[in-house]
């Protein structure tokens, strides 16, 4: 426990600037991957096998929607499976800080196992909607349209955001960290990712699920035509 507390006293000092971070992430999925990577530190895990068990929740959560018949307690279930996946999937990035610093294959690693994540969830939800379209609703073939919008917005915004922070001018060293906005903080809610999540606690709903996943799926596209100007003119101003 007293290696425990020493990791965490260090991390409170070492976290990321929380511009351009959700509410969620700030103050619920931040916090919970730090306590994560405390104790992960304590038992000498690494960043890769932190990623591979947030991978394991994970996927776990996907396949069960894929799989199984949609019900309430099923709808916990791939909730609690997904947050906690998400808090380890912050906790591999503190852990590495609290070790010294990660590595270019450990990054690579994070990345490719969330851009998974991101298309195997969608492709798990059309997958329920065509095997069990009298519980959700989805005889229509149009609704199986849903999930590969909602996809293709999650997909690009993640590889999009991801880009243009490669590409875009960094900061002079020693340039103060810019202030984070409590009002984009609240705007950023609807396409967090951890608040994604919530929308499977009504999986047993049938209806509701599908209208609530359809909805996040349209304003996860406004957001991403909203992202993708942003960052055209952002990006505009770098000369390379």
């Amino acid at each position: 426990m007293a290696k425990v507390g020493t990791a965490l006293r260090e991390l409170r000092g070492a976290q990321k600037s929380a511009k351009g971070v959700s509410l969620y992430s700030r103050f619920v999925n931040r916090p919970a991957g730090r306590y994560l990577a405390a104790v992960s530190y304590a038992l000498g895990l690494t960043p890769n096998q932190v990623t591979l068990v947030s991978a394991a929740f994970s996927f776990a959560a996907v396949a069960a929607v894929a799989l199984v018949a949609p019900s309430w307690g099923l709808g916990v279930a791939v909730w609690a499976a997904l947050a906690v996946g998400f808090a380890f999937d912050s906790a591999d990035g503190q852990l590495a800080r609290l070790r010294g610093g990660g590595s270019a294959a450990g990054e690579w690693l994070d990345h490719v196992v969330d851009c998974a994540k991101l298309t195997a969830l969608h492709t798990c939800v059309l997958i329920a909607f065509y095997r069990f379209p009298e519980a959700y609703g989805t005889g229509g073939e149009g609704w199986l349209l849903v999930p590969l919008g909602f996809q293709f917005a999650s997909v690009v915004t993640f590889f999009g955001g991801l880009l243009t922070e490669k590409l875009k001018a960094k900061p002079a060293p020693g340039s103060p960290a810019a202030a984070p906005s409590t009002v984009r903080a609240v705007a950023l809610l609807p396409v967090d990712y951890g608040v994604f999540c919530l929308v499977f606690l009504v999986l047993g709903g049938g209806g509701l699920f599908r209208w609530a996943y359809a909805g996040l799926g349209a304003v996860a596209a406004l957001f991403l035509a909203a992202f993708l100007v942003k960052w055209f003119r952002e990006l505009s101003a770098v000369r390379r």
